[in-house]
């Protein structure tokens, strides 16, 4: 036989069957798994901060009505009774926001040195100076107060950011988010639970 003769016996070359689309390749679901997993976690990361977001503005909206509110009503009467009606204002937005964070504990019940430690343990305190304090503390029950309303309003809005836009404000909180407290601390004989307590 010569060597044409074997060559005509040799069957044409058989491409192999294309690679179809379905099913895919085992790395490709891994691949499906991790990114769905992603945003999945990337997509309640984002909406956590746009509602700590929204909520920190909220909170300091209202801050700014009631210091509008206590120029007016300084300018317009009796300045030693719009300090008082600020003080317990600003109070009460703070406490607001505290049960926001804290929402299962005794924050509502806090008053005087307790109150003030809870504040000091949980926020930005860095302009938190005694005459704030005082007024905080024991200031609703003044019949007057003397107090620097522009340092107490500075203090109001750096201690409710610090509540919302802090790294530890991104962590589970209470009822709202579901999440654990990770660590309690004792605040005058009352426990105060929660991720930045």
């Amino acid at each position: 036989m010569d060597s044409a003769e074997l060559l005509n016996q040799l069957a044409d070359i058989h491409l192999p069957e294309p690679v179809g689309l379905w099913p895919p390749a085992a790395g490709w679901w891994v691949l499906a798994a991790l990114l769905l997993a992603s945003f999945y976690f990337g997509g309640r990361k984002a909406i956590a901060v746009w509602r700590r977001r929204r909520f920190c503005g909220h909170a300091l909206l209202e801050l700014e009505r009631i210091y509008d509110e206590f120029a007016a009503n300084e300018a317009g009467g009796d300045p030693a009774a719009a300090r008082l009606r600020y003080v317990n204002a600003l109070n009460s937005v703070l406490r607001r926001v505290a049960l926001a964070h804290f929402p299962n504990s005794a924050v509502a019940g806090l008053g005087g040195e307790d109150w003030l430690r809870f504040l000091r343990a949980n926020g930005n305190c860095m302009s938190f100076d005694r005459e704030l304090a005082a007024a905080l503390s024991h200031g609703r029950f003044q019949p007057t107060i003397s107090v620097d309303a522009d340092s107490l309003h500075v203090f109001g809005q750096e201690w409710i950011r610090s509540m919302y836009l802090s790294r530890k404000s991104g962590r589970k909180s209470g009822r709202r988010s579901g999440g654990r407290p990770q660590r309690n601390q004792t605040t005058g004989g009352l426990e105060v639970s929660g991720p930045d307590a």
